[in-house]
């Protein structure tokens, strides 16, 4: 199996704030800001398997401030790092003031996708290859940030958390 770039698997997307997405405060809904990076971590998901993928779990989002109605947000994905038949996407999100223009990291998250066959068995994808130094970093964190991930779903004991353990050592 090929390797990808994580640049390869980078997708983007842009939409404007409209009411209908937005609380009675004229700030976009959570819900549907979670949406639209489920959406956008999903396309880098496939171009690095190329196959069906599934949602496995969403990790470390952070609303850093609110988006509000008229903002254009432009979200960015990529995958970070793969391992059996997963995949780790980091999506950040930008928001671009309509009156300004002035864009600023507004969110962030960690989305794990699963590869699946068409009966919905989890299957192999390629690796991903770094070439920046950034991309080396977040490649290494990917590690560790699955690992807590697993503790958290109790799918594994902490006791087992090598690359965590590093950190307190």
């Amino acid at each position: 199996m090929e390797a990808k770039t994580a640049e390869s698997t980078k997708a983007i997307m842009t939409e404007i704030v409209l009411p209908n997405d937005t609380n009675t405060l004229g700030n976009l809904m959570g819900g549907r800001l979670l949406h639209l990076m489920d959406i956008c971590s999903a396309i880098s998901a496939h171009r690095c398997s190329k196959r069906m993928v599934v949602t496995a779990s969403v990790n470390n989002v952070s609303f850093a401030s609110p988006i509000k109605l008229g903002d254009i947000i432009t979200l960015e994905s990529k995958v970070t790092r793969t391992f059996n038949s997963s995949m780790e996407i980091l999506i950040q999100v930008f928001v671009e003031d309509h009156r300004t223009g002035k864009k600023t990291l507004s969110n962030n998250a960690y989305y794990t996708f699963v590869a699946v066959d068409q009966i919905g068995t989890p299957i192999e994808v390629p690796d991903v290859t770094q070439e920046t130094e950034a991309e080396k970093l977040q490649f290494e964190g990917a590690l560790r940030r699955r690992q807590l991930s697993l503790i958290l779903a109790g799918k594994m004991k902490a006791s087992d958390a090598t690359e965590l353990k590093k950190l307190f050592n």
